[in-house]
C-alpha cells in the first residue's frame, strides 16, 4: 500500500476513536445531568460519589451556570463531595480543581466564572486543609483592595460561598470579613440578605447595630441552604442573627 494511502488509513481510525470518546463523554453528560434534575439533592451525591470523581469534576464545571436553579446547586454541592474525595486520594489533584474556579475568576480568563465561588466555597467547607490553604483567597473576592469582583451575580455568589463556609468554619472566616459589615448598607437586597446570614453564623458581635437596622427589612432573597433553595426575608435572617450573636455572647 502506498504510503499515502496508509496514513489516510490510520487518520481515519484516529477519527473514529476520538468520535467514540466524544460520543460516550456525551452520554456520560446527559447521565449526569439527569441525575442533577433530581430533587433528593443526598440520593445524586450518592450516585455520583460511585463514579470516578476526577471525571464526575470535570463534567460538572459545566453545569455550574445552568439557568435551571436545582441543576445549578445540585452541580454545586456535588464538585464539594467529589473535590473532597478527590483530596483525600490526590490533594494536588484537587488543588487544580480550587485553580481552575480561581482561574475563571480572573480577567485574563476570559470567561465570567459563573458558579465559580460556589463552588470553592463548598469545596473548602467540604475539606479542612483546602480550606486552611484557600479561604483567604475566597475572602478577597469581597474586597475592594483585593480580588473583587464587579459582576453583582458573581459578588452574589461570593457571599453565599463565604456563608457556606462559615456554617462548617466559622473560626476561619470571623476574623478576616469585618469589611462585610458594610455589605449591611448596600441597596442589593441579595448582598444584604446574604450578609446578614454570614454575620450570624460567625457571631459578629461589631454587626448587632446593623442588624437591628434591619429588622424592617422585607425584601426577600432566595439563598440556597441546607441543600434547599429557599425564600427568606431579611427581617427574618436578622432576628436569628441577632439571637446566634447574643447566644454565643452567653456561652463565651
Amino acid at each position: 500500500m502506498p504510503s499515502g494511502l496508509h496514513f489516510m488509513a490510520g487518520d481515519h481510525l484516529n477519527r473514529e476513536k476520538v468520535s467514540t470518546k466524544q460520543n460516550s463523554r456525551k452520554i456520560v453528560k446527559h447521565q449526569v445531568l439527569e441525575l442533577l434534575k433530581h430533587a433528593n439533592n443526598q440520593n445524586v451525591l450518592n450516585e455520583l460519589c460511585r463514579l470516578p470523581s476526577r471525571q464526575m469534576i470535570n463534567l460538572l464545571f459545566s453545569f455550574l451556570y445552568h439557568v435551571e436553579p436545582r441543576i445549578k446547586w445540585n452541580a454545586v454541592t456535588a464538585m464539594g463531595a467529589l473535590t473532597a474525595i478527590l483530596a483525600n486520594k490526590d490533594m494536588e489533584a484537587a488543588r487544580v480543581i480550587v485553580r481552575r474556579l480561581m482561574w475563571s475568576l480572573n480577567d485574563e480568563s476570559g470567561g465570567i466564572g459563573w458558579g465559580a465561588p460556589e463552588a470553592m466555597g463548598e469545596i473548602l467547607a467540604n475539606h479542612e486543609t483546602l480550606a486552611h490553604e484557600y479561604y483567604r483567597i475566597l475572602i478577597s473576592y469581597s474586597r475592594e483592595d483585593g480580588n473583587f469582583q464587579e459582576n453583582e451575580r458573581i459578588q452574589e455568589g461570593v457571599l453565599w460561598g463565604i456563608g457556606r463556609l462559615s456554617q462548617l468554619r466559622p473560626h476561619l472566616v470571623k476574623n478576616v470579613i469585618s469589611h462585610l459589615v458594610a455589605y449591611l448598607n448596600s441597596s442589593n437586597g441579595a448582598f444584604r440578605g446574604l450578609t446578614v446570614w454570614i454575620m450570624g453564623l460567625v457571631g459578629m458581635k461589631e454587626a448587632e447595630p446593623k442588624l437591628k437596622a434591619l429588622l424592617q427589612d422585607d425584601f426577600e432573597i432566595a439563598i440556597y441552604m441546607d441543600r434547599e433553595l429557599i425564600t427568606r426575608q431579611i427581617k427574618d435572617l436578622a432576628k436569628e442573627a441577632i439571637e446566634k450573636i447574643k447566644t454565643r455572647d452567653v456561652q463565651c
